[in-house]
């Protein structure tokens, strides 16, 4: 490769981190409800209080992105990363996170009613006083995840979910084995 195409390359990549570096800081409260960001690397973006209602998030990376009281309620996330993202009082109503990994995810208070979440990693998140009801739990990962005074009303799980060992009895018999 010549010199110059080393710099033309090398611009045209200062160029692409220069637009995601200011697409990443401008999100917060943002309307982007129904928007195609499939795939879309969003990590440690500012997502405070966004409208991500019904949008196509499949495979996208959300590592560490702050998502505090978002909308995403009915947002396709099969198979995103929301690796130590914080999804704190964020609405995920009717979300489908299908394969998601949520590994370390901050969702205390999160709202997560008819949440598919059939695969789906929650290893060690905090879902304090969360909100599945009639989630589907089915094949989920939830080993060492914080559910203490978590609403799993009629959340369907089948063998292969791993639920905590901290599960109480009583959040046990709310739920529904498939």
């Amino acid at each position: 490769m010549t010199p110059h195409n080393r710099l033309r390359d090398l611009m045209v990549r200062v160029a692409h981190l220069e637009r995601r570096a200011a697409l990443i800081g401008g999100l917060e409260g943002r309307d982007l409800s129904g928007r195609d960001l499939k795939g879309m690397n969003l990590s440690n973006a500012n997502l405070i209080g966004a409208n991500l209602s019904k949008a196509d998030l499949r495979g996208a990376v959300l590592d560490g992105a702050v998502l505090i009281g978002a909308a995403l309620s009915e947002a396709n996330l099969k198979g995103a990363s929301l690796s130590e993202a914080n999804l704190e009082g964020a609405n995920l109503k009717g979300a489908d996170l299908e394969g998601a990994d949520l590994k370390g995810a901050y969702l205390w208070r999160a709202d997560l009613e008819e949440a598919n979440l059939e695969g789906a990693s929650l290893r060690a998140a905090f879902l304090m006083v969360a909100n599945l009801w009639r989630a589907n739990l089915e094949g989920a990962i939830l080993e060492g995840a914080n559910l203490e005074g978590a609403n799993l009303k009629g959340a369907t799980y089948d063998d292969s979910t791993r639920l905590p060992s901290t599960l109480s009895p009583s959040q046990l018999q709310s739920m529904i084995k498939v």
